[in-house]
């Protein structure tokens, strides 16, 4: 178990300006080195002294992973732009209110003048087994703590698991997989670009990480595409408190539609799974189909097919497909 200290253990701070001396401290450090965005997820693993870094690289310094721009096909958003930023965009909350949305459901104000959007959707899981320093699967372990029958496992997963039961927490990731939003990850050689879908992954890949980020990557661009502009919306986040906690369950939806006709979809899940949970069964089924309470309730019971509750956590099924029938009814 993790022991509450009063100081958190020391380390080198390194404040790059620039995104390649960034990613040459990385490469030098190496396993020994921390990349910190807003600071909100790192510090708690700092403070509990889970986490012992020897070098903290702090990417506050580098302007060019900051702002909103408009690209050639929609939004070109920097890693490093602070949720408040999102939420306040005028273009943001004219043509993508979704991501707003989400975004404002992050914890409380303060922490979204802090936060940033790469930091929100890079965060590690919040299961509390793993977090205290546990030694699970995802900590290179060799059993699953929170799976087991005596365990307390209610925030944990339905879907999506392969021995770790751990969820995704972020309250952006959905959104960003609805709107089929680009990631841009740099290395010291290279640099890809992700589907937001393909960004995120699950235990069965790599059951130490959430996302496609490896030692030595580092997310510097979130693109978000013209093609669902002004697309009918929907967000919805279930939590225990109306502000600070973390997700339940959550959905994200893009709808183009015609009248009451959905003529195509985009229709995201999380809080259930290790990643978020894109509904292609969902979107196949609505697709070219008139709005009414029979697909509405169709399409709940299909987003939940295959899910296998654990003890404590049985509720999450009727949430999910109450929080998916929600987001189709929206459109009639």
């Amino acid at each position: 178990m993790a022991i509450i200290r009063d100081m958190i253990p020391a380390f080198e701070l390194f404040q790059p300006t620039t995104v390649e001396d960034a990613l040459a401290l990385m490469a030098e450090h190496g396993e020994g080195g921390w990349v910190l965005a807003g600071g909100l997820d790192s510090y708690d693993w700092f403070k509990d002294r889970i986490k012992r870094p020897e070098a903290v690289i702090d990417l506050g310094g580098i302007d060019e992973l900051k702002g909103i721009i408009d690209g050639q096909d929609g939004l070109e958003i920097g890693a490093m732009t602070t949720l408040t930023e999102i939420v306040r965009h005028e273009r943001v909350r004219s043509e993508y209110i979704l991501l707003a949305d989400a975004a404002e459901h992050v914890a409380t104000p303060q922490i979204r003048n802090q936060g940033t959007l790469g930091g929100n959707i890079s965060q590690d899981t919040r299961c509390w087994y793993y977090r205290s320093g546990w030694a699970c699967y995802r900590a290179g372990g060799n059993t699953c703590y929170a799976a087991a029958p005596q365990a307390m496992n209610r925030e944990h997963a339905i879907t999506g698991t392969s021995r770790c039961v751990a969820v995704n927490p972020s309250d952006t990731a959905p959104a960003l997989v609805a709107l089929d939003a680009k990631m841009t990850v740099r290395g010291r050689r290279s640099s890809n670009v992700y589907d937001a879908e393909d960004f995120f992954i699950g235990p069965a890949t790599d059951i130490t990480r959430m996302t496609v980020l490896e030692p030595g990557d580092l997310l510097t661009q979130i693109d978000i595409p013209s093609e669902w502009a002004n697309a009918h919306f929907y967000y919805e986040k279930v939590r225990d408190r109306g502000s600070w906690d973390f997700q339940l369950v959550s959905v994200a939806a893009a709808f183009k539609t015609s009248g009451n006709t959905i003529d195509d979809a985009r229709i995201a899940v999380n809080g259930v799974a290790p990643f978020p949970v894109r509904l292609d069964a969902v979107e196949r089924l609505v697709k070219g189909a008139a709005v009414d309470e029979a697909l509405a309730i169709e399409a709940g019971e299909i987003a939940i097919q295959g899910s296998r509750p654990l003890k404590h956590n049985e509720y999450k099924q009727p949430m999910m497909s109450n929080l998916v029938r929600r987001a189709v009814r929206s459109v009639a």
